[in-house]
């Protein structure tokens, strides 16, 4: 299996393959709408902004498994995202990242890029604190731990970066930029 045997579905249910993006630069993130790191949308809009014509592509997946943060319906979490962080990338139906609903798609990419840690600063001291608290299982699983989780693939559907919420967008975007 490939990062092209993958799909997801959007929005309206329309399943989406992977081969689709064959030969694009791509993130896939697992969003929500009511989340401290939400903000980073405009970050990501800003990226898809500069570097669509290029060949990038967002796969903005919502998932409402962390303290429910993504409680609206497709349809609100799209009137969300466009009108405040003006996105133009599309949001997916929103699925589970994690356990025995977990979209295909994200149990590939968490076989290639495990969990590496939350990096630095006050909000990685804070969701490592939380995460230690559920136990070493939790420490040592490459499930999604929270909101915003970015997986970066190549041009070749190579998973080449994983990218924590609490990891500087600055580096998702040095990461990107060199990809395209």
């Amino acid at each position: 299996m490939s990062f092209y045997d993958q799909y997801v579905y959007d929005s309206k249910g329309n399943k989406i393959s992977m081969d689709d993006y064959r030969g694009k630069v791509v993130i896939v993130v697992n969003t929500a709408t009511g989340c401290g790191f939400t903000p980073q949308y405009k970050q990501l809009e800003e990226l898809y902004s500069k570097y669509h014509d290029k060949g990038l592509e967002i796969i903005d997946v919502p998932c409402n498994q962390f303290g429910n943060q993504a409680p609206g319906s497709d349809e609100e979490i799209t009137q969300f995202c466009t009108l405040k962080y003006h996105t133009e990338f599309p949001q997916m139906k929103k699925s589970d990242v994690n356990g025995e609903n977990a979209l295909p798609l994200f149990e590939y990419l968490k076989s290639q890029k495990g969990f590496e840690g939350f990096g630095k600063g006050i909000a990685a001291v804070t969701m490592n604190a939380m995460i230690k608290a559920k136990g070493k299982e939790a420490v040592e699983s490459p499930d999604i731990k929270w909101n915003f989780t970015k997986f970066v693939i190549d041009r070749e559907g190579s998973v080449v970066a994983r990218f924590e919420p609490t990891n500087p967008m600055d580096d998702l975007a040095r990461c990107v930029g060199a990809l395209i």
